[in-house]
């Protein structure tokens, strides 16, 4: 069980009040609940202070920059119709972007639509939720089985607007290739590497993250349809890179990629000098936005 406690101002203070009639209304917290801290209608408040607590600033979608705390309530006096607390803060548990906590809900057991007609997060009281608070905030928190195994990602990427990146199959038929590709990115002023010219970590892998990562464009050939320029591809939308496909084949676009627009070439003379020029046009478009 957790104490959560939603206020309408800040929780940057060391005391807050509320009011009586705020504390473990019905339909915030459970019959069961209520039945234990407040039973007869008088809460128990030595026994609250002894459950972790969420300290939640009203709240919508609209306010994603507001952050909710994990902590401990350290006392609790009542005066009339006020109830007093002075808490602290868990600073071995991090600050929960609002934004994340309204997707965390179902987790968390809080209302997101009760009878009263609106969101349990965006009105003042304090409830308690008959839920594991850190095993849900462990299962539930954005990120937690996002993490890579097999690579590592810098925590805050850089992208360097002059790096271009090209995922191509490592064989001497797609050297006038890579050629084209550098060429078009020259003429905007554009780094144009290949994993196989690079040595910055032991595994290869880490390489072609690393270079996916700090890239403002990443041209895929798919070409054969090469498993490893796959995986690249699905790393590079994952990141939310500016991928551009290209093919000698439209066959080899597999069909979870053929809703996307993709330039075919002919691997000649002529049909590099054209791919060249088209990808020139495409990326010189968006970097003038840059």
């Amino acid at each position: 069980m957790f104490n959560l406690l939603v206020s309408a101002s800040p929780w940057d203070q060391p005391r807050k009040t509320y009011a009586s009639s705020r504390v473990l209304q019905s339909g915030y917290s459970s019959d069961q609940v209520l039945a234990r801290f407040a039973p007869s209608g008088i809460v128990n408040f030595d026994a609250l202070k002894e459950l972790p607590t969420l300290f939640v600033q009203e709240t919508s979608q609209h306010y994603p920059d507001q952050l909710a705390r994990v902590g401990t309530i350290l006392s609790v006096r009542t005066s009339g119709t006020e109830v007093a607390i002075e808490y602290r803060f868990d600073q071995e548990v991090r600050p929960i972007p609002q934004n994340e906590l309204i997707r965390m809900e179902h987790h968390l057991g809080i209302v997101s639509n009760p009878r009263r007609g609106f969101g349990e997060l965006s009105t003042t009281h304090w409830a308690v939720k008959d839920f594991n608070l850190y095993r849900a905030l462990f299962i539930a928190q954005p990120g937690r089985d996002r993490t890579p195994k097999v690579f590592t990602l810098p925590e805050s990427g850089i992208v360097q607007f002059d790096q271009l990146s090209a995922m191509m199959p490592f064989d001497s038929s797609f050297s006038g290739v890579f050629q084209a590709i550098r060429r078009a990115a020259q003429r905007v002023n554009m780094r144009c590497d290949r994993v196989d010219g690079i040595w910055e970590n032991h595994a290869v892998i880490q390489d072609v993250i690393s270079l996916i990562d700090r890239s403002a464009f990443v041209i895929c050939d798919c070409t054969g349809r090469n498993p490893n320029v796959f995986y690249e591809i699905g790393i590079a939308h994952s990141l939310g890179k500016e991928v551009i496909l290209i093919t000698q084949n439209g066959d080899d676009i597999p069909f979870d990629l053929r809703h996307l627009r993709y330039q075919r070439y002919l691997n000649n003379n002529e049909g590099l000098t054209d791919l060249e020029e088209r990808l020139f046009q495409r990326l010189q478009a968006p970097l003038q936005q840059l």
